[in-house]
């Protein structure tokens, strides 16, 4: 899963947050937004990027999450709770992401994610506890692969996922599905095929924990 990554301040990072803050997309949600920098969970307001209505890459803010139904719509979904992951091989089944899945496809960037590896508590219970910064190796910028859909007018992205590298899956079995910036923008065009795009993820994934250990 991915439930937080990190937007490094820079040059790059900084024109992108830029043209987000420039969008009159931001009208439509009663709060201020801060620069999209640093750490970002659910349910905030991040750069993403999507085509616009004459199909060319723009630079649009996006909140983190989708609303669930309520649960007079659907069983097990309580209200107020956010979906922030999709299952890249199952997306284009469900019925909550296979719209977005072949037509409204976005790339968040990033410089790195977290993940948390399970440790047993004092209890013997496990729990996450220990927290790692990840991204492909001698990478700057990263893109994560998401969907997007409006709700109220505003849209709203979750972030794909898929099983993990098999040298960090000590960590977490599953991992965002990371593109280069070439294959994100084509990953965005509604008129490619997803599916090509699962065997030219990004595999070859660096950690650091917290504190100490890295590979």
């Amino acid at each position: 899963m991915c439930g937080r990554y990190w937007l490094e301040k820079d040059e790059e990072s900084g024109e992108l947050v830029e043209r987000m803050n420039r969008s009159p997309l931001l009208s439509r949600i009663p709060e201020d937004v801060p620069a999209a920098f640093g750490e970002i969970a659910p349910g905030s307001i991040a750069p993403a990027l999507a085509t616009n209505r004459a199909g060319e890459a723009r630079i649009f803010p996006m909140r983190w999450g989708f609303e669930r139904p309520s649960p007079l719509q659907a069983q097990n979904a309580p209200a107020g709770h956010l979906l922030i992951n999709a299952r890249s091989e199952t997306a284009g089944s469900k019925p909550s992401f296979k719209d977005a899945w072949l037509s409204h496809r976005c790339a968040l960037p990033a410089s790195w994610y977290f993940e948390w590896r399970r440790a047993p508590d004092v209890k013997g219970r496990l729990r996450p506890q220990e927290k790692y910064a990840l991204r492909p190796k001698g990478q700057g910028l990263i893109w994560l692969c998401g969907l997007y859909r409006m709700e109220g007018g505003f849209p709203r992205f979750v972030v794909l996922t898929r099983e993990a590298a098999p040298q960090i899956f000590f960590i977490h079995d599953r991992m965002p599905l990371i593109l280069s910036r070439a294959d994100a923008e084509s990953w965005i065009d509604p008129a490619s095929d997803p599916k090509a795009f699962l065997e030219r993820a990004e595999t070859d994934v660096s950690y650091r924990r917290e504190g100490g250990e890295e590979g």
